[in-house]
């Protein structure tokens, strides 16, 4: 088996829920927390609630039944490893520490586990409760007893990927309700799940395609949990951030002080106050997720009047390249400002060597261009011909290294529309890096 983690260290007890209350009510009472009165009626009744041990990947599953303590034994349970509860539902009848538990609940059962969590805290706390997309229809800005927060467990972490909200409402909860909570593509919808992707679907699911483009962002947070297990090699960054803006800008790119954490099963658990820490991240539209982060640091000079160009960029690594990613900038560009954006590969390329700039032409702008250099005849020292770029700075998210890049040639830093610029690594060891690559 390539990864026995998955399997092998791990009980999988998923509890279907194969009946619905008798004539209750669904309302937000319903999700609270209820009296011991209540309780103590419901145990007595009949259950059709049933509850499945998996200790592997090809195991199908064994019946546990209520009061029949007899049926651990026979399906295998072994208490001395750690147990993953995937909800809806809860056992009581084992006997071993509830800090090995980890309760895995999606959506609704995302809150189910926080219950299940505050109910076993009166005596001892659960490990760990991990929420994938929590319901957010009656939960947001619910208090702590009434939805999933990080008193349920002695650690909790939260996935949120559709919280785009309409007329109030969204699928997904938005507020933070973890220690740890982690904003994919901040959060709000995930690429490849957007409608304007439904022709996709059209294709692929026929008259379900409106129904899957809305379970598309919802259930990602189900894909990126399992995605880390399936690459224990590929495990996604995500960076501690105020938004998703400043994100974008690449201004979050921190480790320090536990700034940085990993998304899914392998994130770091650390305990502290309730104050939660949200964590921004890109991923990729399908597994493996994964992505790598770079924050680029670029300084224009001598430019009299703000343009707003457009730029691609080009990557060789020691590992390989990539060519012409767009870059988009949050402002226009004006003389003598640093401007800090993000750019993310889904591949991992290497230590950076070379960097290729280009100022992208188009048909308006190479118009005006070509005008205003007929008319005015720019003298040699003219210091407005182009936009003056003399360095490039660079930090990669994943391995926190910073680098510097200096234009290849620093008698001509000036750079014009449609054409493209070389820059090569500054520090003395750059002649090392280019030896890894012949």
């Amino acid at each position: 088996m390539e990864n026995p983690l998955c399997f092998s260290i791990f009980l999988f007890l998923c509890i279907l829920i194969q009946s619905s209350a008798r004539g209750q009510s669904l309302g937000p009472e319903s999700f609270g927390r209820r009296s011991r009165a209540a309780e103590t009626n419901e145990t007595s009744q009949e259950t059709r609630t049933r509850f499945l041990l998996f200790r592997g990947e090809t195991d199908k599953g064994c019946q546990i039944r209520l009061n029949r303590s007899d049926t651990l034994q026979h399906c295998g349970f072994n208490s001395s490893l750690p147990l993953v509860m995937i909800v809806h539902g809860w056992l009581e009848s084992v006997q071993f520490s509830p800090s090995h538990v980890h309760l895995i609940g999606y959506s609704l059962g995302a809150h189910v586990s926080g219950f299940a969590g505050s109910y076993m805290s009166r005596k001892h706390k659960i490990g760990r409760i991990t929420g994938l997309d929590a319901a957010g229809p009656l939960f947001e800005k619910a208090s702590f007893s009434d939805r999933l927060s990080p008193d349920d467990a002695n650690f909790v972490d939260a996935i949120h990927t559709f919280t785009w909200e309409h007329m109030g409402l969204s699928v997904g909860i938005k507020q933070p309700i973890a220690h740890y909570d982690f904003y994919p593509n901040g959060g709000s919808y995930q690429p490849g799940c957007h409608f304007l992707e439904l022709y996709k679907h059209f294709a692929k699911h026929g008259l379900n395609a409106i129904t899957q483009t809305v379970k598309c962002a919802h259930e990602r947070s189900v894909h990126l949990f399992i995605d880390s297990l399936l690459h224990a090699d590929m495990q996604s960054t995500a960076y501690m951030c105020r938004d998703m803006d400043s994100f974008s800008q690449g201004l979050c790119l921190s480790c320090k002080k536990g700034r940085c954490n990993t998304l899914g099963y392998h994130t770091r658990q650390e305990r502290q106050s309730k104050k939660s820490k949200s964590l921004f991240l890109v991923t990729r539209a399908q597994s493996p997720f994964k992505v790598y982060h770079y924050q680029f640091k670029i300084r224009f000079n001598q430019t009299e009047n703000p343009v707003e160009p457009t730029f691609t960029v080009s990557f060789l690594g020691t590992r390989g390249e990539r060519q012409k990613i767009p870059i988009t900038l949050s402002r226009g560009i004006t003389s003598n400002e640093t401007y800090s954006f993000l750019i993310t590969l889904d591949v991992d390329i290497g230590e950076l060597i070379m960097i290729k700039f280009k100022w992208e032409n188009s048909v308006v702008w190479s118009n005006v261009w070509n005008t205003v250099q007929t008319i005015i005849p720019w003298g040699r020292e003219s210091l407005h011909s182009g936009l003056a770029l003399k360095s490039i700075r660079v930090k990669v998210g994943e391995t926190q290294q910073r680098m510097t890049f200096c234009s290849e040639n620093m008698n001509d830093l000036q750079l014009h529309p449609a054409q493209e610029k070389t820059f090569v690594r500054c520090e003395a060891n750059s002649e090392t890096l280019k030896r890894k690559i012949r």
